[in-house]
């Protein structure tokens, strides 16, 4: 689907506040209220829209502690990956996951309270996934930009 630049400005007002009304959106893109839901209706038919979802302050619900964990195989074979990344979305402290190039075959994005609950979470839970060779773990000291808006306009 080729989006057009009403489109465009629509997915980015959005993904800013998903609680704005087709009425004020409809007043920003100047369109009728019903054109902009008939807009977002189909973007969520052709799943440009995949869905909507709040956004927790992690320091709130003790989650403040970010680890972005590097992960090695012993080996690299389809069964073998398939069984890591089966293994690995099943942790409810991995947020994010990612097959990289590199050095490491995997990068794991970790939120828990603390270093102790990192430590417990190491021992209990992702060491004991088979075929892991190494992890390499790095600590958040700060974040400087965390968004979740693409901005679509900027070609």
């Amino acid at each position: 689907m080729k989006l057009d630049n009403i489109d465009k400005k629509l997915l980015e007002l959005l993904q800013v506040d998903t609680k704005k009304t087709t009425k004020e959106l409809s007043m920003k893109l100047n369109l009728s209220v019903t054109a902009v839901y008939e807009r977002i209706k189909k973007l969520e038919r052709v799943h440009v829209i995949q869905k909507y979802v709040a956004l927790l302050d992690k320091s709130k619900i003790d989650k403040n502690f970010v680890v972005f964990c590097h992960i090695k195989l012993i080996q690299h074979n389809i069964d073998l990956i398939a069984q890591f990344e089966k293994e690995v979305v099943q942790l409810d402290e991995v947020l994010e996951c990612f097959h990289v190039s590199g050095d490491y075959d995997y990068i794991l994005k970790i939120f828990v309270k603390d270093m102790e609950a990192y430590r417990e979470f190491m021992v209990t839970k992702l060491t004991t996934i088979q075929h892991i060779g190494s992890t390499h773990s790095t600590f958040m000291i700060g974040e400087v930009k965390n968004t979740t808006v693409f901005r679509l306009n900027n070609n």
